[in-house]
């Protein structure tokens, strides 16, 4: 089949724009969608043996999917993925299943291993583009598919994986096995970096060559984790300074980029930093993208949430976060409810069912519904990744909201941080009587306020106590002490990234845990280069 040429690419893309917009408009439909969705799964599911074992059959209602089909996690899924990666047949999902994605994770543990089937590559082409037809009608602009769009993704390299011989199975990050399988038209016209550099593993050596590739090209759109743009960012401004005598935004670089497209991770503690670096005309479109599935982009106003993707392939299930455990995730099934069945202000553990072949997976992360019509949702945290340890449940949004409004009044830019609870007798809390958190902060340097521990901790304290009811209780009544804030030295936060081979890509900070695993690993990495 021949490539359109450019022109009738932009032709067609206003077509879509418009059909997107109108689609949109329609906020009362999300619900029957999604029975569409679930319609269209349960017959493929109902052929792996998996689930036909579990009691699904072709026809079957969701009642009854809901109550006889447990929740699943990872590790109850591991075994049976170990077998299609071998070569087993009909699974999870009809046929073999050749090819698998990596979560990179912030949560700890071995690898995690996802099928990607054909049927789940059609999912991610179809809801990152629908993604980006979303800011168009946003926007009300196609310009943006004008020019090249700059990916900063993981490397497309594929890897066999190790046992899976004599079957040829091959794992890599998402984001690679995406850009492996763009439509021709997309990698021809708009793809970037393109396929040499994209299959770079290397970081640093990626970023460099990303740079000298893309200098003086014409880009329209960027996408990436805050921070390794950031990166990227300053590589580019370095190069224009060579030529220029001042380090440029990138709307100066390239002139017509009018969009960041961002996900993954919380943009507000970067978000000045960004705003700054990239222009003052740039606009941010936030996504939802996860390695299980494409869940959610920005539809409207980023105070407004993220559009649940609820056509797109992948049915979406939620448990209440007060109904939430994880020992007895396999009794919980029935509590789930589908979308129509959910209520604004509530936090809920997602659950997907998609076509690679996850049936009520646990996918760890949770969202609260800023509405149910259209459903917006917002990303809370992950079911792991939050401060328990005393009773006070603040989950990473709320400590990522705290710092950086103690940061914006301040001038201070962040780079990294990590929370993580001090216990009453223990390390820095030798002698006090109570439990306390630990706040490890890197910020950028050169403020017109010199920021210190002591002079940020109260002020996060504030925050915390006005984001956090249960947070507040426990301070007032004596549960918990002041936190304790480290101001650490530049380095610390990378050298633990790279230690842990998440430099670079898709890779992300955990944020906060209730145990202190990365806080002893952080505080090693200090020592060391104290030494």
């Amino acid at each position: 089949m021949p490539v359109l040429p450019k022109s009738l690419i932009t032709v067609r893309a206003g077509f879509l724009s418009a059909r997107a917009a109108s689609g949109l408009k329609r906020v009362n439909n999300a619900g029957a969608l999604q029975e569409a969705v679930f319609d269209r799964l349960i017959p493929f599911l109902a052929q792996g043996f998996v689930w036909s074992d579990a009691g699904i059959e072709a026809g079957m209602a969701y009642e009854a999917f809901r109550s006889k089909v447990p929740l699943q996690t990872h590790e109850g899924l591991a075994a049976h993925i170990e077998s299609m990666k071998k070569g087993a047949e009909d699974v999870l999902w009809p046929g073999r299943c050749p090819l698998f994605a990596v979560s990179p994770g912030t949560t700890p543990g071995p690898a995690k291993y996802i099928p990607v089937t054909e049927a789940m590559l059609e999912h991610f082409r179809r809801a990152g583009l629908e993604s980006l037809l979303w800011y168009t009608a946003r926007v009300r602009s196609t310009r943006v598919f004008k020019g090249r769009h700059l990916f900063l993704g993981g490397a497309m390299a594929l890897a066999p994986i190790p046992g899976s011989a004599p079957f040829e199975a091959l794992a890599g990050d998402l984001s690679g096995i995406a850009a492996l399988n763009l439509p021709k038209w997309m990698e021809r016209h708009l793809f970037e970096p393109g396929a040499a550099i994209s299959q770079m593993q290397d970081w640093a050596q990626k970023v460099e060559a990303i740079t000298e590739r893309t200098y003086n090209m014409d880009i329209s759109l960027v996408a990436g984790i805050p921070a390794w743009v950031l990166v990227l960012a300053e590589s580019l401004r370095a190069r224009a300074q060579r030529d220029f005598s001042e380090k440029l935004t990138l709307q100066e670089i390239w002139p017509h980029l009018e969009c960041f497209v961002h996900g993954g991770v919380p943009v507000s503690p970067f978000f000045d930093e960004l705003r700054s670096v990239l222009g003052p005309r740039v606009n941010f479109h936030e996504v939802y993208p996860a390695t299980e599935a494409f869940i959610a982009a920005q539809d409207a106003g980023h105070e407004d949430g993220l559009r649940l993707m609820a056509d797109s392939g992948v049915f979406f299930e939620f448990l209440p976060m007060a109904d939430y455990d994880e020992e007895r995730l396999h009794l919980l099934g029935p509590k789930a409810v589908p979308l129509s069945g959910v209520k604004a202000g509530v936090d809920y553990a997602l659950i997907l069912t998609t076509p690679s072949g996850l049936a009520r997976y646990v996918l760890g992360d949770v969202v609260r519904f800023k509405s149910t019509q259209p459903p917006r949702i917002i990303y809370v945290g992950r079911t792991q990744l939050q401060l328990t340890a005393f009773g006070e449940h603040v989950v990473e949004r709320q400590i990522t909201d705290a710092l950086r409004a103690l940061c914006r009044r301040n001038g201070w830019t962040i780079v990294n941080f990590h929370v993580a609870p001090i216990f009453a007798g223990t390390g820095t809390g030798m002698n006090r009587s109570l439990g306390r958190h630990e706040w490890w902060v890197e910020l950028r340097a050169g403020t017109a306020i010199t920021p210190t521990g002591p002079i940020m901790a109260p002020e996060l304290d504030t925050e915390l106590r006005r984001l956090n009811a249960d947070y507040d209780a426990k301070r007032r009544s004596g549960g918990m002490d002041a936190p304790f804030v480290r101001l650490v030295m530049p380095g610390v936060f990378a050298q633990w990234m790279r230690h842990h081979g998440k430099w670079g890509g898709q890779h992300k900070m955990p944020h906060c845990r209730s145990d202190r695993v990365i806080a002893d690993e952080l505080n090693a990495a200090l020592q060391f280069a104290k030494d």
